[in-house]
C-alpha cells in the first residue's frame, strides 16, 4: 500500500512548502523509494495559465501540456522526474469536475455538498497515483486558516481515517520569526498554526520550523510542548544561501529516519553523490560569467524562475558562477543607453512573454547582441524578437512585426496558425507540452544537442510565418530546427556568430541540477569566453 505525506503551511505564504516537499522527495528517492509529488492549490482558477506573472510567477509546463504552478518546477528539478497533469490540481478543477458530474446525474439526485462530494473528489485525486509509487507526497497550497483551504484540509483529515495512522504523515511548515529589537526567536506563530490545524482535526506529526537563526534547546522544547509534537520531530528549517542545500539540512536533522519509522519502512542508505558534486561545484566556482536577462517582469523574478535555475545548473557544470543582470525591457532605450547598460555583459538572454509592452527594448537589445557578437539565447518570445529584428534591420522590411503587437502590419513575420485564429477561450488553448523537433545537421543546434531529433516543451500561440522563410534566411538568420512535418520553425541561428540561437520552445523546463540543459550549458560556455 502506498504511503502518503501531506505538507501544509502556517503563519504566512511563501515559506517554502514547495522546496520542502521537493527536498523530502529527493531524500526518499535517494533511498531507493518510488516517489511522486503533487500540489493542490486552493484558488478557483482552473490553472495558472491565465494568471498574471506579477501575481503568480512563472507557469511551469509539463510534457503532457498541463500549465501548472511553479512549485512543480521545484519538484522536477529535485527528484529529476517528469511529472504529469495529475500532479497539479486546483480548486477550480475540482469544483468544475463535481459540477459536471452533477449535470450528468452521477450523484443520483442527491444534494451536492462540500462534504462529501468536494472532499471525495479531492481524496480521489490524491490517491489516483498510488498504484505506481511507494510514497505520494502532497503539498496543500495556502496557509492553515484560509477559508478556501478548508475542503482540502478536511479531505486530508479524512484520509487518515480511511488509510490508517501508519500510512499517512502530516508535516506542518511554520515560521519562527527573529525579533531583532528583542534579540529573540518567537514561537507563538508556530504554536498558533499547530493549534489552528488541530482545530480542524489534524495533529501534525512533524514540524518544519523556518527561521533565520538556529534554535537553542529551549526553543525546541517549547515548540514541542505547546504543539503536542515530539521533540525529535521538531526540525529547525534554517535559511540557507542555496535552496539545493535544504535536503542536506533535513538529512542532518534525521527527517528521513523519522519518516521511515512512522511508516515502518526500511531505512535504506541515502545515495546522492551527484547532488553533492553539484553543490561542491556551485560552491567552488570562482570565475564569474555575467548574463543579462531582458524582460518586462523583472520586478517579480519568479516569473523567470526556471531560467534562473537553468543558468545556475549550467554554471555549476562549467565551474562558473553565473551573475544575472536584470534589464527592464520596457525602458525606452537609445543606442548609447544600451551600450552603457550592457557594459561588461558576456551573454544576453531574452525570455518568453506576451503582449506588446517592452518589445522595442528587446528588439534594440537583440540588435546590439547581433552587431557586437555577444552570445544570445532567445526563448519563445525571444525567438520572435530575433526574427523581427532580422526582418527589420537585415531584410529591409522596416515595418516587420508580429500580429500579436500589430495586427495590421504589412509584414507579419510572426503570425497565428489557422487553428488559433478563432479561439473563444484563452486558457489552455496554446501549443502546450512536449513536441518533437528535427535538427539540421551541421548547425549550431545540432552541435549542441548531438542528435537529429529532440523533444522540448512549448507554451505559445504565435509562430514563424512560413511566407518569410526565404527572405529571413537570405538575410542571414538560418532555420536549424523544424517540426517533424516541416511546417513549424522551432530554431533559428546566425551561423557566423559565436553563439546566437533562438528557440520557439522553453528549454529551461527540462534543466536539472545534475543534468543541465545543453542549450544553457553551451550558452554559458560561449559567454565565458567573452
Amino acid at each position: 500500500m502506498a504511503k502518503y505525506i501531506f505538507v501544509m503551511g502556517g503563519v504566512l505564504s511563501s515559506l517554502g512548502k514547495g522546496i520542502a516537499t521537493a527536498s523530502i522527495g529527493l531524500l526518499l528517492k535517494s533511498m531507493g523509494y518510488k516517489v511522486v509529488l503533487q500540489k493542490f492549490d486552493p484558488y478557483l482558477n482552473v490553472d495558472p495559465g491565465t494568471m498574471s506573472p506579477f501575481q503568480h510567477g512563472e507557469v511551469f509546463v509539463t510534457d503532457d501540456g498541463a500549465e501548472t504552478d511553479l512549485d512543480l518546477g521545484h519538484y522536477e528539478r529535485f527528484v529529476d522526474e517528469a511529472l504529469t497533469k495529475y500532479s497539479s490540481n486546483s480548486a477550480g478543477q475540482i469544483y468544475e469536475s463535481v459540477i459536471e458530474n452533477e449535470r450528468k446525474g452521477v450523484y443520483l439526485g442527491k444534494t451536492v455538498q462540500v462534504i462529501p462530494h468536494i472532499t471525495n473528489e479531492i481524496k480521489g485525486r490524491i490517491q489516483r497515483l498510488a498504484n505506481d509509487y511507494d510514497i505520494v507526497i502532497t503539498e496543500i497550497g495556502g496557509t492553515v486558516g484560509d477559508i478556501e483551504s478548508l475542503p482540502f484540509l478536511e479531505a486530508v483529515r479524512q484520509l487518515r481515517l480511511d488509510l490508517g495512522y501508519y500510512n499517512t504523515l502530516y508535516i506542518l511548515l511554520t515560521y519562527v520569526p527573529y525579533i531583532k529589537s528583542a534579540g529573540e526567536l518567537k514561537t507563538k506563530p508556530s504554536q498558533h498554526s499547530a493549534y489552528k490545524l488541530r482545530e480542524i482535526g489534524i495533529q501534525p506529526d512533524i514540524l518544519l520550523c523556518r527561521s533565520e537563526k538556529p534554535f537553542a534547546e529551549e526553543i525546541y522544547n517549547k515548540i514541542a510542548l505547546f504543539t503536542n509534537v515530539p521533540r525529535e520531530n521538531v526540525i529547525n528549517a534554517i535559511d540557507v544561501d542555496c535552496v539545493y542545500e535544504i535536503p542536506l539540512n533535513f538529512q542532518k536533522a534525521g527527517l528521513p529516519e523519522i519518516i521511515c519509522q512512522h511508516f515502518k519502512l526500511e531505512q535504506r542508505p541515502i545515495i546522492m553523490q551527484d547532488w553533492l558534486q553539484f553543490l561542491e561545484n556551485t560552491k567552488n566556482a570562482k570565475e564569474t560569467v555575467t548574463i543579462a536577462v531582458c524582460g518586462k517582469y523583472i520586478q517579480h523574478q519568479d516569473a523567470y524562475k526556471s531560467i534562473r535555475e537553468a543558468l545556475l545548473h549550467a554554471g555549476s557544470a562549467l565551474l562558473k558562477k553565473v551573475e544575472i543582470i536584470w534589464i527592464d525591457s520596457e525602458r525606452n532605450f537609445k543606442e548609447e543607453d544600451i551600450a552603457k547598460e550592457l557594459k561588461g555583459v558576456q551573454g544576453i538572454l531574452v525570455p518568453g512573454g506576451f503582449g506588446v509592452r517592452g518589445i522595442e527594448g528587446k528588439i534594440a537589445i537583440t540588435k546590439y547582441a547581433r552587431e557586437n557578437n555577444i552570445p544570445y539565447l532567445g526563448i519563445c518570445f525571444g525567438m520572435h524578437i530575433a526574427v523581427i529584428e532580422c526582418a527589420r534591420n537585415l531584410a529591409n522590411l522596416a515595418s516587420a512585426s508580429s500580429i500579436e503587437f500589430d495586427e495590421f502590419t504589412p509584414n507579419p513575420v510572426i503570425h497565428l496558425r489557422e487553428d488559433q485564429l478563432h479561439r473563444e477561450k484563452v486558457g489552455g488553448t496554446m501549443r502546450l507540452g512536449a513536441y518533437q523537433c528535427n535538427l539540421v545537421k551541421g548547425s549550431k543546434a545540432f552541435e549542441i544537442y548531438q542528435t537529429e531529433t529532440i523533444s522540448e516543451r512549448h507554451r505559445h500561440r504565435y509562430e514563424f510565418n512560413n511566407d518569410y522563410r526565404e527572405v529571413i534566411q537570405k538575410a542571414g538568420l538560418k532555420i536549424s530546427g523544424l517540426s517533424p512535418d516541416g511546417l513549424l520553425v522551432e530554431i533559428v541561428e546566425y551561423t557566423e556568430l559565436d553563439f546566437f540561437v533562438a528557440v520557439q520552445f522553453h528549454p529551461e523546463f527540462k534543466s536539472r541540477p545534475i543534468n543541465p540543459h545543453p542549450l544553457f550549458r553551451e550558452f554559458v560556455k560561449a559567454a565565458a569566453k567573452k
